[in-house]
């Protein structure tokens, strides 16, 4: 027991890969999280099976499909079964002290699950995302030191910094706006936002100025951006601090995201719904100084966050669970074994709208159950290598290509039902959980 590692777990929620340096982005919003990817492995392309955030962690800590455990909405009607693993309980089984700094539970009571202590400093806040990295960071600290002495710890940290609303401490506000006027009565760039349900809710909130209405979408992006850098040094204190302790050299950190944010993307603002890489490619580095990674490693293939938990029990030397659909990349980190992936997979969603998508090396192919909440068609088909930021839809243009691509995406839902037993399809049985919501403010605005 005393050489299994101990583990932190990271979840920035809504953080784009692409706004971190380490990914490719230009200014610099991450520095403390370049470091830690140049000193651990890093996921080139890391993907969601299912979003937003509820399904999304409950994928993550089972290493199931959510097709087999059933939550496929946020706020939907689903609960997770007894039976599906949790990874918080297996690690907790498996004799690891587990703490969880974390809202989650407030309203899917399975996120407790394994969980010896849970530590919610967010009931300061009207709105739990409201709560900040200096606040999670103070009890995440406080508890590795006050009770993590002896037994190896689990501790899962979710940290709400680039979620929306955008409300950086000051100094961060502006540091990334390349500059314009914010607040301009003839730019309309921003005038669809104010017929979402949330937007509508912004209108006398965040979004407004002395001035008036922020009008200018790059200025929300540089409020994006200068959260994403109070979270990034928010990872710099934790590190800092694990350093201190002499906790450092035996912790496993796995940094991801539960998903992505589009912020004027496809027409969605500041926002995590649409099948779009904007929102379903997600950030995944592992740090582990004792743990013979291969230090600075990028791993390119193709794989998916059910995939983290069979890693980390294995990383571990504990059993994983039968049930888990996910595949353990554990000695790809180490360098034992060759980078591997998926050379297709199906994500969903069943919130805002009810989507598949099947993505390939070379297409990406979305359905919809019920009508799109934006008025888009109810097939769209993406040439990835061509159209990388998937603006052009060839569903009527390249017919032939998405016949196949939709015939290939239901026959994989059909069987994966049949193989998880069972019939009834959960992105149909819930629906759009927010359609409704979103057609009331439609029709009143």
């Amino acid at each position: 027991m005393s050489n299994r590692p101990n583990i932190i777990v990271i979840s920035a929620d809504s953080l784009r890969a692409n706004h971190l340096g380490c990914y490719g982005y230009p200014l610099a919003t991450s520095p403390e999280i370049d470091k830690m990817a140049s000193n651990g492995v890093l996921a080139e392309q890391m993907f969601c099976p299912v979003i937003p955030t509820q399904p999304s962690h409950t994928t993550l800590f089972t290493g199931q499909s959510p097709l087999r455990h059933g939550v496929v909405a946020h706020g939907g009607k689903a609960k997770l079964p007894r039976t599906s693993p949790f990874l918080p309980e297996v690690l907790h089984d498996e004799g690891y002290l587990t703490c969880a700094v974390d809202t989650l539970f407030r309203e899917r009571m399975w996120f407790a699950r394994g969980y010896e202590h849970i530590i919610d400093p967010s009931i300061n806040h009207v709105f739990y995302a409201n709560v900040t990295q200096e606040e999670l960071n103070d009890r995440a600290i406080r508890w590795i030191r006050n009770f993590a002495a002896d037994d190896p710890f689990f501790v899962f940290i979710h940290y709400w910094d680039a979620h929306y609303p955008y409300v950086p401490p000051k100094k961060y506000r502006e540091a990334f706006y390349p500059g314009g006027t914010p607040v301009d009565p003839t730019n309309h760039a921003l005038d669809e936002w104010w017929t979402h349900p949330i937007g509508t809710m912004a209108r006398d909130t965040w979004l407004r100025t002395k001035k008036g209405l922020i009008t200018d979408p790059n200025y929300v992006t540089g409020l994006y951006d200068g959260e994403v850098k109070y979270l990034d040094d928010g990872i710099g204190h934790l590190i800092s601090s694990l350093a201190e302790m002499g906790q450092l050299e035996n912790t496993m950190i796995v940094f991801m995201a539960d998903h992505g944010e589009s912020m004027t993307d496809h027409h969605i603002y500041y926002d995590h719904y649409g099948l779009y890489d904007c929102t379903i490619r997600v950030p995944f580095i592992v740090h582990w100084p004792a743990g013979n990674l291969k230090a600075g490693q990028r791993l390119g293939p193709v794989r998916q966050s059910f995939d983290v938990a069979p890693s980390i029990l294995e990383a571990c030397g504990i059993d994983i669970p039968e049930e888990m659909d996910g595949r353990s990349f554990y000695r790809e980190w180490t360098g034992e074994a060759e980078p591997s992936g998926y050379e297709s997979f199906v994500t969903l969603e069943s919130t805002w709208q009810a989507k598949y998508a099947l993505r390939t090396a070379s297409h990406k192919f979305i359905i919809s159950r019920e009508p799109d909440v934006l008025g888009n068609p109810d097939r769209e088909l993406y040439d990835l290598q061509a159209d990388p930021e998937e603006l052009t839809n060839l569903a009527l243009s390249e017919p032939q290509v998405a016949a196949e691509l939709e015939n290939q995406l239901e026959t994989w839902i059909r069987e994966k039902l049949h193989s998880v037993g069972k019939t009834l399809d959960p992105v149909v049985q819930e629906g759009a959980v927010n359609y409704s919501l979103w057609k009331g403010v439609k029709a009143t605005a």
